[in-house]
């Protein structure tokens, strides 16, 4: 169902949610701590690590800033003793906890709340002055991900699943994969100055992370693949070609926003 909370596609309950953390750190985080990097001394700064999910980006803010508060929903996959705070946080019913912040992170969240730019604003407003938000969002809207295949059928079988899942399984859970997109006008919208975006893909053979994230997919939107025509033939071999070399695709556009409070 679409509502103003949404459903979110990929439940950190799911018993294989802990391996797509670690592939999305993988993937994800050089580039993050590029831009986190390129804001300077962090020493004793105040910093929100908003949906923290495995918790890479908050140890790794925990080592180089001040105290570090990691939320998320569902902290489950949060590891205590890792050098920053835990709070089982609702981004939607509750307000941003304890502002006013020097930095707040959110990396592939927003995007699956239907109120995105309500907590955009709220983000935005629970900064100190000069403070900073970083925000990362996949463009994942964009069409045509097979760069190589083994054989036709295989490329087309990967882009009919790639179009059921961004197409309608993610919106039909409220998750906007044309949000990245619009991210640098909302924070300049919300008030922020500076803004700046940077945006990075690169290709992802089988094998790699972000080529095995469609494993994963597969497991957590079973069901939905299945009901959008999909069979277990298609998932099975979506699952292979995950692991096969032979298979490239292009990587998920990567817009990382940032912007500071006036």
């Amino acid at each position: 169902m679409a509502t103003r909370r949404g459903t979110y596609s990929f439940d950190n309950d799911d018993p294989i949610a802990a391996l797509r953390h670690r592939l999305l750190a993988e993937i994800l985080d050089p580039f993050t701590v590029e831009r986190l990097a390129a804001l300077g001394d962090l020493t004793g700064r105040r910093c929100l690590e908003v949906g923290a999910g495995g918790g890479s980006i908050a140890a790794w803010l925990a080592e180089r800033a001040g105290p570090v508060l990691a939320t998320d929903l569902k902290p489950r996959h949060l590891r205590a003793g890792a050098g920053y705070d835990v709070l089982r946080h609702d981004l939607i019913t509750e307000p941003v906890p304890a502002p006013p912040w020097d930095l707040i992170h959110a990396r592939l969240v927003l995007s699956h709340l239907p109120s995105r730019v309500e907590v955009l604003e709220r983000l935005a407003a629970s900064l100190v002055p000069e403070g900073i938000l970083l925000v990362e969002e996949w463009a994942s809207a964009i069409r045509g991900v097979v760069l190589a295949a083994p054989d036709e059928a295989a490329a087309e079988l990967v882009e009919r699943y790639y179009d059921i899942l961004v197409g309608r399984l993610l919106p039909g859970n409220g998750n906007d994969p044309a949000w990245a997109c619009r991210l640098h006008a909302a924070m300049l919208a919300a008030g922020l100055v500076d803004v700046t975006t940077e945006v990075r893909a690169r290709s992802w053979p089988g094998g790699t992370a972000g080529a095995r994230l469609i494993a994963v997919n597969v497991e957590q939107q079973r069901a939905g693949l299945l009901g959008a025509g999909l069979t277990e033939r298609d998932l099975d071999r979506l699952c292979r070609l995950a692991e096969d070399p032979r298979l490239v695709v292009r990587g998920i556009l990567t817009y990382s926003t940032v912007g500071r409070h006036p």
